[in-house]
């Protein structure tokens, strides 16, 4: 099954999600941490990728409960099979049709992952029925709240973002209420019949000096993976050639080298009881 962003079996990105995870760690790992998930507890990480959160939710247990961790593509749980503890289990698995029975898990993690999907509602459904009676999802989400980049240049940063959007609906052939309808979380959880909603958002906020991590996940999957030449055509001839040169380390005016560099990247994460 192709999914909203093209993920298949076969598609692999792995190195964006280690780059991405180790860059978010800090307030990844306090989101994890605020669940409080008794000893014994059932967990599931619902499209774990490299399988970071699930040793994050093993250490945040203290090792005394279950994690699993399931991912569509091959590459991805391999590579989280390689990451995550002894004690977890990585299985390949679709969101909407998951290898478990109902009222298995004491909560299920989806952060990073509904997006991923063409009815993230109907993901959202699926893995509730997962739970147990009282029992938690949390869904999460990174960039609802358009992302900071060059604080001394506002207007730059919104036509890269206006070009980005228009470069992945031609890629994926999705509408813009497709792309955004991520921003629902909250509602997700209160019309699959979910108690106590709540919402939190946080910002990963990062200025000079960077630690090696930001600077690689900015450079690496940002700056090269998602601007880069694709943009071009999208953006006119003078905001470009200043964008590449914003973002060559080669260049005297490389924003990660930069004293005002400035950037916010919101964190959205909502949990819902059944």
């Amino acid at each position: 099954m192709t999914g909203l962003l093209g993920d298949t079996p076969q598609r692999d990105y792995t190195e964006k999600l280690r780059l991405f995870n180790a860059f978010a760690r800090p307030e990844l790992r306090e989101a994890i941490d605020a669940l409080s998930m008794p000893a014994g507890s059932c967990v599931l990480d619902a499209g774990c990728g490299t399988g970071e959160s699930v040793r994050w939710f093993h250490e945040s247990m203290h090792g005394h409960g279950m994690v699993v961790g399931m991912d569509l593509a091959t590459a991805h749980v391999r590579a989280a099979r390689g990451t995550a503890p002894a004690r977890a289990s990585t299985v390949q698995g679709d969101m909407l049709r998951p290898p478990f029975v109902d009222g298995a898990f004491d909560l299920v993690w989806a952060v990073n992952a509904l997006n991923h999907l063409r009815d993230p509602a109907a993901g959202v459904r699926v893995l509730s029925n997962l739970l147990r009676p009282g029992g938690r999802i949390v869904v999460g989400q990174s960039s609802l709240v358009p992302d900071m980049y060059f604080a001394w240049d506002a207007r730059l940063e919104k036509c890269v973002n206006d070009a980005v959007r228009v470069y992945y609906r031609e890629r994926y052939g999705g509408s813009e209420h497709e792309f955004t309808a991520v921003r629902s979380l909250a509602g997700w959880l209160h019309r699959t019949g979910l108690h106590d909603v709540r919402v939190r958002t946080q910002m990963i906020e990062r200025t000079q000096p960077l630690a090696e991590a930001d600077e690689r996940y900015l450079l690496e999957c940002i700056f090269r993976g998602t601007w880069g030449e694709r943009l071009r055509k999208y953006m006119a001839a003078e905001d470009f050639e200043e964008l590449t040169r914003l973002c060559s380390p080669d260049d005297e005016r490389y924003a990660l080298r930069r004293g005002d560099f400035h950037f916010l990247q919101s964190l959205t994460v909502s949990v819902g009881t059944k």
